[in-house]
C-alpha cells in the first residue's frame, strides 16, 4: 500500500522568524512570484508555507545580500550546479565582502546574547531607515512630526506620514526585545543618524515614555510623544485594489529622474515596457508589467525621493488608477513601502 505524507503548513509569521526575513518581504517575494506560498487561505487571505521552505527563504535572504536581482537569484536557484557556480562567480569580490560582514555580524550576536532587554538592529540599517521614512513626518503637527516604531518577533516598523504622504520601513532585528511601540520626534531620531553611523549594532529598549537607545556604555534616551499616531494600516488596507504591477531595477529609473530636473514625467505602463516621456525625449525603460496598460503623470521632484530612497536593486510599483496614490515597494532583509500621488492626466479622446 502506497502512503501519502501532507508536509506541515506553518504560518507566514513562522517563516519569517525561520528565515531572518519579515513577513512584509516574504509577501514582497510572494508577488513577485520568487516564494509563492504552498496555501491562501480564501476567505481571510491568510499565507501559508511548508517548513521545506524555509531553505528557499534563507537562500533568497543570503543571495539578496549580495545585491543579487530578483531576475539573477531566479536563475541561480533553477539552474544546475555548474551554472549556478559560474553565475555566483560573478561575485566573488561582493562574497569576499560579505566574509567579512559575517565576522562582524558574528560579534555583535555574541554581544547581543549578553546584551539587556530590548530589539538589537544593525546601526546602520536603523540610521538609513530614519533616513528613508523622516521625510515623510509633518513639520506643524505634534503627533505627526514623529516617527512611529513598532517592534515584534519578526520586525522593527518605522512609519512616518503628514496624511498626505507615508512611508513605512521595516528591519529585521538581530534579537527580539518583545512587543512594544512609541512614537519619537522626527527630528530627535535625525540628530542621532551620525552616532548609529559610527557603530555596528544598537539596542532598541522600551520606557515609560518613548524608548532607549544604547551600545556599550553609550545611551541616548528620546522622550515619546502622548497622542495616539495615526493607524496607517487602515490607509494601507483602503487602497483601490492593484490593476497594474510593474517590477524594473531601481538604478535605471533613479537616472532617468536625476537628469529630468524639476519637469512633469508622462509614465505609460504597457507590455514589458515603462515608457518616461517629458520635457526630454521619451525613454523606455524594460520592466515587467502584470495587468492592465495605464498612463500616470508625476512631478519628478515627488517620484524621486521615493525611488532613491528604495532599498535593494528592484522597485515594485502598484496601481490601480490613474488619480489614486501608488504604491512603491522593495525588499532586502526588510522593506520599504511609500505612497506617491501622482498628477492625473485625463485621456482627451474620451472626453470628446
Amino acid at each position: 500500500m502506497r502512503s501519502s505524507r501532507v508536509e506541515e503548513l506553518i504560518t507566514i509569521g513562522a517563516l519569517a522568524r525561520a528565515s531572518g526575513l519579515t513577513a512584509s518581504a516574504l509577501r514582497f517575494y510572494a508577488d513577485c512570484g520568487l516564494l509563492a506560498p504552498a496555501e491562501v487561505d480564501a476567505a481571510t487571505g491568510y499565507r501559508y508555507y511548508t517548513r521545506s521552505q524555509c531553505e528557499r527563504a534563507v537562500l533568497i535572504r543570503r543571495l539578496r545580500g549580495i545585491d543579487l536581482s530578483l531576475e539573477a537569484i531566479t536563475e541561480v536557484l533553477a539552474a544546475d550546479l555548474d551554472r549556478a557556480e559560474r553565475l555566483l562567480d560573478a561575485h566573488v569580490a561582493e562574497l569576499q565582502r560579505r566574509a567579512k560582514a559575517a565576522a562582524r555580524v558574528a560579534a555583535q550576536v555574541k554581544r547581543a546574547l549578553g546584551a539587556g532587554h530590548g530589539t538589537a538592529v544593525p546601526a546602520a540599517e536603523l540610521a538609513r531607515a530614519i533616513a528613508q521614512v523622516g521625510p515623510a513626518a509633518a513639520v506643524d503637527d505634534s503627533v505627526l512630526t514623529g516617527i512611529l516604531v513598532e517592534a515584534d518577533a519578526t520586525a522593527l516598523t518605522l512609519t512616518a506620514t503628514d496624511r498626505y504622504r507615508l512611508s513605512t520601513r521595516t528591519i529585521a532585528p538581530l534579537r527580539d526585545g518583545g512587543e512594544w511601540s512609541a512614537v519619537v520626534g522626527a527630528a530627535t531620531l535625525a540628530s542621532l543618524r551620525p552616532w548609529l553611523d559610527s557603530i555596528d549594532e544598537v539596542v532598541l529598549a522600551p520606557r515609560e515614555s518613548g524608548f532607549a537607545l544604547t551600545s556599550g556604555d553609550a545611551e541616548h534616551d528620546c522622550a515619546g510623544i502622548a497622542e495616539p499616531f495615526p493607524d496607517y494600516r487602515v490607509v494601507l488596507d483602503g487602497l483601490p485594489a492593484v490593476r497594474t504591477r510593474v517590477l524594473m531595477p531601481r538604478t535605471a529609473l533613479l537616472d532617468l529622474l536625476e537628469t529630468a530636473g524639476d519637469d512633469s514625467l508622462v509614465c505609460a505602463v504597457d507590455g514589458s515596457v515603462l515608457t518616461v516621456s517629458g520635457a526630454v525625449a521619451a525613454t523606455r525603460l524594460p520592466a515587467v508589467v502584470t495587468g492592465a496598460p495605464m498612463d500616470l503623470a508625476f512631478r519628478s521632484t515627488v517620484l524621486r525621493p521615493a525611488v532613491a530612497s528604495a532599498v535593494g536593486p528592484d522597485l515594485m510599483v502598484d496601481l490601480a488608477a490613474p488619480d489614486q496614490p501608488v504604491v512603491v515597494r522593495s525588499a532586502t532583509d526588510g522593506d520599504l513601502t511609500t505612497l506617491v500621488m501622482p498628477t492625473f492626466v485625463p485621456n482627451t479622446e474620451d472626453d470628446r
